[in-house]
Order: structure tokens, then C-alpha cells, then sequence
């Protein structure tokens, strides 16, 4: 008789708990009006020094441009000058990095990185974008770099070297420098190896 009772209370317990398993976590769901939508957060003007600016839109800048540029400029580095005079296939030799807005000027810049065509990056660009076509505001030779935007708007620039027992292949130490645009042009604000 205790089976008649028993078993049917363990079943619906069991099946209680499947059920109960199978739920999505969200809990009780009441319904009724719904809730207010979240104020809106205000916008961040390009350029301000506020913790959480506004995303700098993405642009892309033609590399052939670029490469034509930068032949044209005097203080190229004799390497650079070699390693792009002599590429034929630009994506062999330069590529996009970030795009930022460390000039504080509301149009986008582009990271452009060169490099060898084992993808060794031995040096960045900061390209304006402008309706005339791509201008170089500024270079830095430096080995593998990671390059990005700080909230404040400084350009970060980090990249690997080498410490006294590192292998050819593996340098374990890395540098991190600042850039800051003063108006005029691109100043180092700190650097620090690490």
C-alpha cells in the first residue's frame, strides 16, 4: 500500500526536479509593464581628455597612398626606404594598425605598420587621413610593437627587446612608451622597460 503513495510522490519529485533542471535561470517571470529604458549616457566629444571617450571610428587608408608618401619623404629611414622601394605587392611590406585620434582633432589617424615579409614589424607611420589623401605626422623604428590609444589620448607604444640571456629567436623583455601630441608634434612622455 505504502508503494501506491510513495512512488507516485518520488515521481512527481523526480519529474519536479527534471523540469526544474531543464530552466533557464531567469527565475519567476512576472509580467506587467515594462520597465523604464535605461537614461541615456552622454557622448563623448573626439578628442576630450574624459575617461571613456567615444570609439574612434574605423577609416582605411590606402597603402599604396601611403607607400607613395612616404617615398616622397626625405627623413624616411634608409631601410624603410629599401624594404618599401622594393615592394611590389604592398600588403607584403605594410599593413593597417589601430585607428586613433591622438591628434585631438576629430579625424581619425591610422596606425600603419611596416614590415619585412616574414610579418617582422620593424616600424610604425601615424597617418592623417585627409581629403587630400594620406599624410605622415609621424614614425618610430621599434621591433614587434603593440601599439594603442590611452583614454587620456597618448599614443602607447609597446614592443619586445632583448635582455642578456635571451636567445636569438626570443627576446623576453619588453618597453612601453608614451607619445603625447603637444600641437606641433609627437613628444615622449614616459618610457619604462619592464
Amino acid at each position: 500500500m505504502w508503494r501506491r503513495t510513495v512512488l507516485p510522490a518520488v515521481a512527481a519529485l523526480v519529474g519536479t526536479i527534471t523540469l526544474s533542471a531543464c530552466a533557464n535561470g531567469g527565475g519567476l517571470r512576472v509580467e506587467g509593464p515594462e520597465s523604464p529604458p535605461p537614461s541615456p549616457t552622454p557622448s563623448v566629444a573626439f578628442g576630450t581628455t574624459q575617461p571613456h571617450p567615444e570609439k574612434t571610428p574605423e577609416v582605411a587608408v590606402d597603402l599604396a597612398k601611403v607607400r607613395v608618401r612616404l617615398l616622397a619623404d626625405r627623413h624616411l629611414s634608409s631601410y624603410a626606404r629599401t624594404v618599401l622601394s622594393n615592394c611590389t605587392v604592398i600588403s607584403r611590406c605594410l599593413s593597417r594598425g589601430k585607428t586613433v585620434d591622438v591628434l585631438h582633432s576629430g579625424t581619425p589617424q591610422q596606425i600603419v605598420l611596416i614590415h619585412t615579409l616574414e610579418k617582422f614589424v620593424f616600424g610604425i607611420f601615424l597617418i592623417a587621413v585627409e581629403p587630400s589623401g594620406p599624410r605622415p605626422i609621424w614614425n618610430l623604428n621599434v621591433e614587434q610593437p603593440t601599439v594603442t590609444a590611452s583614454p587620456d589620448g597618448n599614443l602607447v607604444v609597446e614592443s619586445k627587446i632583448f635582455t642578456i640571456n635571451d636567445p636569438v629567436c626570443c627576446p623576453s623583455g619588453r618597453r612601453v612608451e608614451v607619445y603625447r601630441w603637444n600641437g606641433r608634434q609627437m613628444t615622449k612622455v614616459s618610457s619604462a622597460n619592464q
